[in-house]
C-alpha cells in the first residue's frame, strides 16, 4: 500500500523549568498541524548538541512560536539591559535555524516571538513597551491575568494593499488576536511590512529578498478552529511546504476560502 507523504514541520521548542530545564511547546501550536494537513515534530532549542542544517534539511518548514520569553537586547546591537525572562538557548537555535532555512529554501511561520527573531534576524529592532495602559491601543492585556482574559485582547490590522498577506486573506484587513509586549522599533529594509495594527505598530513581515518566510506578530493559533483567518494561515505553510511559491500559495488560499463561503 502506497501512503501519500504529508509534510513534516518542525517546531521550534522553549526552555522552560530552570531548576530541571526542559523542552517545551504550547500545545495550541501543535493543534494547528490539521489546517497544514502535516505532521509535527519538536525541535529542542539546544544547538550545543544538534546539527541544525541536518535537521532542516530533513524536514519541509518550520513555526517558530510564541513564547513567555523575549529576545535578548544584544541580539538586536541594544545595550539595555531589556525585560526578561530570557531564553538564550531560544535565540541561538532560532537564529541558526532560519539560516539554514534560507539556504536550503526552507519555508517558515514565525508567530510572537517568532516574528521578532524573523525580525531581528533580517536587521530590526525591538521595543519593549506595546503593553502599556497609557499607549492609544495596547497589545497586551496587564501581567498575570489567566490565560482566557489574556487571550481575550483584539484589535483589527491593515493588511498591506496589494501585499500577499492580502491575497491570501481576500480582505483589506481583519481581526486578530493580540498578546505580545515586544514589537518592532526600527524596521529593516530587508523586510517587507504585510500588516499594521492602527496605531502603526508593524505586525506582519516577510524577507525583502525571497525567502518563503512571513511571520505575524498576533496569535492565530489561539482557537484555530473558530477562526478562519487563521486557518487560512496555517493552510499557507501547508502549501509553502509542499512546494508552492508564496503567490502561489496565497492564490490557492484565497481561492479556497471562495469557494467555502459560496453558498450552497
Amino acid at each position: 500500500m502506497i501512503v501519500a507523504k504529508r509534510p513534516l514541520v518542525g517546531v521550534i521548542c522553549c526552555t522552560r523549568i530552570p531548576e530541571d530545564p526542559a523542552q517545551a511547546v504550547a500545545e495550541r501550536y501543535l493543534r494547528a498541524a490539521p489546517f497544514m494537513d502535516a505532521d509535527v515534530v519538536l525541535v529542542p532549542s539546544m544547538s550545543d548538541i544538534i546539527d541544525i542544517p541536518s535537521v532542516v534539511g530533513r524536514l519541509d518548514g518550520f513555526l517558530l512560536t510564541g513564547s513567555p520569553s523575549n529576545v535578548a537586547p544584544h541580539r538586536y546591537r541594544s545595550m539595555e539591559d531589556g525585560t526578561g525572562p530570557f531564553d538564550p538557548a531560544r535565540d541561538e537555535t532560532a537564529m541558526r535555524l532560519l539560516e539554514s532555512a534560507a539556504e536550503k529554501d526552507r519555508p517558515v511561520f514565525g508567530i510572537c516571538r517568532g516574528f521578532q527573531e524573523i525580525a531581528v534576524a533580517y536587521g530590526a529592532t525591538l521595543r519593549p513597551d506595546l503593553g502599556e495602559s497609557d499607549r492609544e491601543q495596547i497589545h497586551h492585556t496587564p501581567a498575570g491575568l489567566p490565560m482566557e482574559e489574556m487571550f481575550a485582547l483584539q484589535h483589527s490590522v491593515a493588511l498591506s494593499p496589494g501585499g500577499i498577506l492580502e491575497r491570501a486573506m481576500g480582505a483589506p484587513s481583519i481581526v486578530v488576536t493580540s498578546a505580545h509586549f515586544q514589537g518592532i522599533a526600527e524596521m529593516s529594509r530587508n523586510l517587507v511590512v504585510e500588516a499594521t495594527s492602527m496605531d502603526g505598530i508593524v505586525e506582519g513581515i516577510r524577507p525583502a529578498s525571497g525567502e518563503r518566510v512571513f511571520a505575524v506578530q498576533w496569535h492565530p493559533e489561539w482557537r484555530i478552529a473558530d477562526n478562519a483567518d487563521s486557518q487560512r494561515l496555517f493552510a499557507w505553510l501547508g502549501l509553502l511546504m509542499r512546494g508552492a511559491s508564496f503567490e502561489e500559495a496565497a492564490v490557492r488560499v484565497a481561492r479556497r476560502s471562495v469557494q467555502d463561503s459560496a453558498p450552497d
